[in-house]
């Protein structure tokens, strides 16, 4: 009797186990070296200290990014991914309100960005952007404008009611500069919490309704 013949199955190959697992090791990559670009700088963190940190092979990191300059791009641009997203959800859940609360709703989302948890993204993309290159702290900075620009209308609204009196691009300046200080001073064992830096900044920049 002849041997059956073996057929392929159509369409695309199984993935294989680590296959299937590759977004979960890159995301997980991502997070671990975000953590300890944070902790030990860009520089001082090699890959061996980011495989090791997941669990992974010494060389495993560059399976899924070509350097370690990639890797620290890929922390960057998910890093503020996240922060367009989380702060799109936080304003749509704001929109009835008025120019104030709405304004504090952003600060509050900027603080848990910044300070809350898993938030080493952030501050690695504030103080270790000179490793990059030029294309990639370009591409960096559509981001940033995109976040920054939900503050526009609202900072508008509150110079035109009188509750902001500077002029709204040095307010936005300011304030971000002001904000993304905290990410070196803050300690959320000691210091306040996230909601009374809120209404801290908010007294600093916002005026009483004349």
């Amino acid at each position: 009797m002849d041997a059956p013949t073996l057929t392929r199955p159509r369409g695309r190959p199984r993935k294989t186990l680590d296959e299937r697992d590759d977004g979960n090791r890159r995301l997980a990559l991502i997070t671990g070296a975000a953590r300890l670009f944070r902790r030990k700088g860009f520089d001082a963190t090699s890959t061996r200290d980011i495989a090791a940190a997941v669990g992974m092979q010494s060389g495993s990191p560059f399976y899924h990014f070509k350097s370690k300059g990639a890797l620290l791009y890929a922390v960057m641009e998910e890093g503020m991914r996240s922060a367009i997203a989380r702060q799109a959800r936080a304003l749509d859940a704001a929109q009835a309100g008025a120019p104030a609360g709405r304004l504090a709703v952003l600060v509050r989302n900027h603080f848990d960005v910044l300070l809350g948890p898993g938030s080493d993204f952030i501050p690695v993309m504030l103080y270790e952007s000179r490793s990059l290159t030029p294309r990639q702290r370009a591409q960096l900075a559509d981001l940033q404008s995109e976040y920054e620009a939900a503050w526009v209308p609202v900072l508008q609204a509150l110079h035109a009611g009188g509750q902001l009196r500077a002029d709204v691009k040095l307010a936005r300046l300011l304030i971000f500069g002001a904000l993304n200080w905290s990410a070196q001073w803050y300690d959320r064992r000691k210091g306040a919490t996230l909601d009374q830096l809120t209404d801290a900044a908010m007294a600093l920049f916002i005026h009483p309704t004349p």
